[in-house]
This record gives C-alpha cells, structure tokens and sequence, in this order.
C-alpha cells in the first residue's frame, strides 16, 4: 500500500524521528499509485500500474547536512536509514546557506484530493484510448495518445516540532491526430485533479477536427500578425516568464526581473494594464497542495496586478539576507481572462493567425525574455471573422513581455499544465520562416 492516511504517516516519520541523534532532521515520506494507458496508429501499445513508497532524511550537524531514502519502513530500516543520513551529514562541507528547519506551522485544507480519480479503472483508461481511436478511423485520422491518472499523499516531519501532510490526484490527458494522407494534425491536452471534470469525447473531437481543417496547408510569408494564442501556445511562453518571478535571480543581475544597480523590478509597470497574474493554491479550478518542500504555508498571492510587477519570490536564505519576509514560489499561476471565446476572438478578427500550440522553444536572450520556436498541430489563417484555410507552420522569435503589452483581446480562461491560461489575441506576433513539419 503506497498511500497512507495522516495518522499512519505521522507514526512513521515520528518513528524514524525518534532516531535521530542530530542537531536538526527533516524527514518527508510520500507515495503513490499510477495508471497509464498509451496508444499509437490506432492501437493500444502499452497499458499499466505502478505503486511506490519513499522516505527521505536529512540529518544536520550545524551546517553539515546528508539525506539517504528508504522504501521499507520497520524499525529496524527506519533506524538504518536515519543513521545513514548522519553519517553523510558528518564526511559533507559545511553549507553557507544552510538553514534550520521550521518549527510548526498552520496550513490551510487543501483541496487537491478526488476520489473519483483514485478509483480510476483499467477500463476507464480502455474507455478514454477507445474515445479517440473509433472516432479517428471514422474519419480516415490516426490517433497518438496517451492518459496518466495518480493519487498520492506527501507528508513531513522535523526536529523543530512541524508537522504537515497532503493528499492529491491528478490525471492528464494527451493526444495528437494525424490525417491519413499526411498532411494534416491536430492535438489538446486536459489535466485535472478531478476527473469528473474530463471529458475524453470532447477531447478527441477537437483534435480530430482540427487534423482534418489542417489538411494541405498553404504557405503564406512570414511577418508580423495580429495571432489567436490558444492557451497551451501562450502557456509555454509564459512559463519562462514566471520563473523570472525570482528576487535572488532578479537582484544578482542574471533575469528580466533585474533593475541597475543591484535591484529588482518590484512596483515597475512591464506589460498591459489588463495583465493580473497571481497563484492561489484553493483555487477551485487549480488546486495545489498549501504547502512546500521546506514546510512553508503557500497562500494567495498577486504577482501582477494591472500590468505592476507585485512580489517577487523570496527563498528563507535570500530573504534572511535582504531582511524582508520570505515568499515562497507560486504553485500555480492564474492569468484574469475575460468573457470572449475562442469564436468571439475569430470573428472579431479582420485577419490573422490562429496559433494551436508552440514548441522546441528555446531561449535566445534571457535578460528580454526572447524566445524563438515552432508552431504545431494546427496553424489558421484568418480573414474577416473567419478561419479561411490551414497555413504552414511558422518559426516565431517572440517575448512573452513584448507579447503582453500588444495585448488586444482576452479571452476565457482554460486549464493548462495546472495552470489558468485566457485565451489572447496579440497583435505584432513575429513569425521569421516558415517550417515544413506538418
């Protein structure tokens, strides 16, 4: 059994706790189950379940510090593990920013378990890969995909008396359609911690039609173009600017964050007015666990509010040394959207390009945040309100900084990654080639 309850991990790591012989000890102990099914040309491949179980020690020695696992958990491993720990703690360096574990904490009840996903079956999964192939061979489409559901619990304990735990699910879903003929491909992906939430038809459906609306696309010059950002386009740029949300990054002078001499970009306007980014770990929509990997309570917290740069993250370390209050790094991010769909975005487009995913991003600057990649699985153009025809995939050099202040449009919010991402229209989109990769 990998999962175990609040009360069975807390005697456990007050077990192996009671082991200890060091200054300081921070134990964590998790575990999970996992089902998968993936599927290839139609065809299911591979299915399976997995189970695991780990316990994690660091013991410390002033700031000397060695951790060792273990997956068996009777006395006499829990004292084998701990000792381990002590012994490695004793042969390290000593770690100049080293801090002491935290003492107890109050944490908000998470909301990230669901028991319908922990009770996912064999034959649902069987059910969601059939949802995609009997449909794409109706259609003269062939389906790749693959579903991943888990449930698991994470808990720790340490010398200073703090104790917490959590339980999540989560499944994620993926699938890219290709039509027959080779020319054209489509693609979604879902995540939810509830998988009543997911519905494996409609997942399947749009990939499909946008496989068989992509076909024999037609190349047009790069440029310059008002694009429709589905969210799982933009969510990828946006990812590398919320790992810029870092002070220590930001203040040593090595992030987009970073301001002369040796500040930071906090109460500094950087994009659109409309822009409010912030993370939330109670967030219906987006839950996460109300707690990090040192012990510290993650609570609702703005990044970007109206375009002003809010809070940077502040590690215990860095935030010892700048003498401010620590602030952990969000667990999700939520982007404001606003009330238009994807067809509003459409027809209220002249003309454009309608971006289904980006991806091979790869970094061309980091202190402006450039990124250059690919569009995939789905690239449109759009002329007086409508998708006219399937256009060829483009290379874009693109900020997601620059992207966020030609902001025209935003439009409902979808889950991403765990992530809330809007739908956007942006104007100026710099594509530089074209890309024959369908």
């Amino acid at each position: 059994m990998a999962i175990y309850t609040k009360e069975e991990a807390r005697k456990i790591l007050e077990k192996a706790l009671s082991f200890s012989k060091a200054d300081t000890c921070e134990i964590n102990l998790s575990g999970y189950n996992s089902g998968n099914i993936r599927y290839a040309r139609n065809t299911v491949s591979t299915s399976g379940y997995s189970s695991n179980q780990s316990l994690a020690v660091q013991s410390s020695f002033g700031k000397k510090s060695g951790t060792a696992t273990i997956d068996e958990f009777d006395d006499a491993s829990l004292e084998k593990v701990v000792r381990r720990a002590e012994e490695l703690a004793q042969l390290s360096p000593e770690n100049p920013e080293f801090m002491e574990p935290l003492g107890p904490q109050e944490y908000d009840e998470s909301i990230t378990y669901s028991g319908s996903t922990a009770n996912i079956t064999p034959e649902y999964r069987a059910e969601v890969a059939s949802s995609s192939i009997v449909p794409a061979a109706a259609k003269d489409v062939t389906a790749a995909g693959f579903l991943n559901d888990s449930a698991g619990f994470s808990a720790m304990i340490n010398s200073k008396g703090l104790f917490a735990y959590n339980q999540s699910t989560d499944v994620d879903f993926t699938v890219t359609m290709r039509t027959n003929d080779g020319t054209g491909s489509g693609w979604v992906t879902r995540d939810f911690n509830d998988v009543d939430k997911f519905d494996a038809k409609e997942a399947a459906k749009t990939a499909i039609d946008k496989a068989v609306l992509s076909r024999e696309a037609k190349a047009i010059e790069p440029g310059k173009y008002t694009v429709i950002l589905e969210p799982a386009a933009s969510a990828d740029l946006l990812r590398n600017m919320f790992r810029s949300l870092n002070a220590r990054s930001a203040d040593e002078g090595r992030s987009f964050m970073s301001a002369p001499e040796g500040k930071n970009k906090i109460g500094e306007k950087i994009v659109d007015e409309r822009v409010n980014i912030y993370s939330d770990p109670l967030h219906p929509e987006v839950p996460t666990a109300t707690w990090n990997g040192e012990g510290q309570p993650i609570k609702k917290t703005s990044w970007i509010e109206n375009g002003v740069v809010k809070n940077l993250a502040y590690d215990r370390f860095w935030a010892k040394e700048k003498g401010v209050e620590p602030v952990p790094f969000p667990s999700n991010a939520i982007m404001a959207g606003g009330d238009a769909s994807l067809e509003d975005l459409i027809k209220s487009t002249k003309k454009g390009i309608l971006v289904t995913r980006l991806w091979y991003i790869r970094s061309v600057d980091p202190q402006t945040l450039l990124y250059t990649g690919l569009t995939r699985d789905g690239t449109f153009y759009i002329e007086n309100g409508e998708i006219k025809y399937p256009v060829k995939n483009f290379r874009f050099n693109e900020s997601p900084i620059i992207m966020l202040n030609n902001l025209e449009t935003l439009g409902k919010q979808v889950r991403i990654n765990g992530n809330l991402i809007p739908y956007m229209k942006v104007r100026d989109f710099t594509f530089t080639s074209l890309s024959d990769a369908v």
